[in-house]
């Protein structure tokens, strides 16, 4: 493929969050996809969109470091933006605010340090958007409608529902509060909401993705994992590249992140390896070679492929097959939140019949979204995958290690 049917995707190493070191990595990043990656700045309404998942400090990896958030604003600063600000919505807007989320992971001081003020986020907007595929209407927070350019600040970190949140998935912080809810609601298996975060890119058309990957979050994400040091800074203006080159530093293969193919088919971006350049200090690489260098083979992140949504009989049979999040008793404390954030109505959890008892779930209700285990504040919320599921997964690969082994023995007849 031509180079200039590439996307480009920058990778800067950055071994912790010294302010001065992530100063520095920001600047290579930039460099390295070229003075044209910013248009002119002066007089323009700038705004940061990082990861406000939840209340919770820095340290946990759920929320955009705020290391990062102030290498990116001093950046635009020094081209000489003033007119910056900084927002996003949280998961559960119920028992979270922006400004508490802020506050928190510490980017409230970073930003009043540097004079950014905090935009609306608390609001909704309903915002019409005919040329959507899957989504033609959004109500949106008017601190990302009123933007003139956006900047993406996600976090890497694995996803119950698209295996891996990203540059893509980050986006969805500009749809209103509890609007969120009922949009895993409405787009409730993983490629329908996949395609709904592709037409979100469209209509906000974000100018450029920044990934904190210094400390990245493994195992039970995007709220409940392990933090992982990872060192590194990713840049693209491409959010689906962006996400790939994040997939091959994790081992997995980005087909099987739904958002991959909604993107291409939304004509947002490009995921295929040989689709991609990595621009690194070292000279351009392949994903691969990257992933070489600066991956984690072992990287705790679901591997399995995604079922497809089937109604009728079809949607019955795949419950049965399908992960599903649990409770785990012994570190619930009964607050029920994971109730308040499901988005089905009549919800797919019940109470508790006693105060500070765990709830149960009616999984013939349950939808998948994973909301309950994002919100859930104890971390007593995990994803299992049944073990018919395990079987079967384990009958298919012996039968595709087994077809393998026989083509090779007529291949060398």
């Amino acid at each position: 493929m031509e180079q200039n049917l590439k996307s480009s995707v920058a990778l800067v190493s950055c071994p912790d969050y010294a302010p001065d070191r992530v100063e520095a990595a920001v600047e290579e990043g930039l460099a390295l996809l070229g003075q044209n990656i910013l248009p002119e700045l002066a007089g323009r309404n700038v705004l940061l969109k990082p990861n406000f998942l939840r209340h919770a400090s820095a340290e946990r990896a759920i929320t955009t470091h705020p290391a990062v958030f102030r290498g990116v604003a001093r950046a635009l600063q020094k081209r000489g933006c003033t007119h910056i600000f900084y927002g996003d919505s949280p998961g559960n807007p119920v028992t979270d605010t922006p400004a508490r989320v802020a506050e928190a992971c510490g980017i409230a001081q970073a930003a009043g340090e540097l004079g950014i003020s905090q935009a609306d986020f608390e609001h909704g907007r309903e915002t019409e958007f005919p040329r959507g595929h899957t989504c033609r209407r959004f109500v949106l927070c008017p601190g990302a409608a009123d933007a003139e350019l956006i900047i993406n600040l996600p976090k890497m970190k694995t996803h119950a529902l698209q295996r891996v949140t990203g540059a893509v998935k980050n986006l969805y912080g500009c749809v209103y509060g509890l609007e969120k809810g009922l949009g895993h609601a409405r787009y409730s298996d993983a490629a329908s909401f996949a395609g709904m975060l592709a037409d979100l890119h469209l209509l906000l058309k974000p100018r450029l993705h920044i990934m904190d990957g210094i400390v990245a979050m493994e195992g039970n994400g995007p709220a409940a994992g392990k933090p992982v040091k990872m060192g590194v800074l990713l840049f693209s203006a491409d959010p689906a590249a962006l996400d790939s080159v994040m997939c091959a530093l994790m081992n997995l293969d980005p087909a099987l992140v739904p958002t991959s193919r909604a993107c291409e088919a939304a004509g947002v971006g490009r995921w295929k390896p040989e689709e991609i350049r990595v621009l690194t200090p070292l000279g351009e690489m392949t994903p691969g070679e990257a992933a070489e260098r600066w991956g984690k083979k072992d990287f705790d992140v679901c591997r399995d492929p995604i079922q497809p949504d089937r109604g009728g009989t079809g949607r019955r049979l795949l419950r049965m097959i399908q992960k599903k999040p649990y409770i785990r008793r012994e570190l619930c404390v009964g607050c029920g939140v994971c109730v308040q954030s499901c988005p089905v109505p009549g919800k797919a959890l019940v109470p508790g019949s006693r105060p500070g008892q765990p709830p149960h779930y009616r999984y013939d209700r349950c939808i998948r979204c994973y909301c309950c285990q994002e919100m859930c504040p104890r971390e007593a919320i995990a994803v299992r995958t049944p073990w018919v599921a395990r079987l079967l997964l384990r009958k298919e690969k012996q039968g595709r290690f087994s077809a393998e082994g026989e083509n090779r023995q007529e291949a060398k007849k």
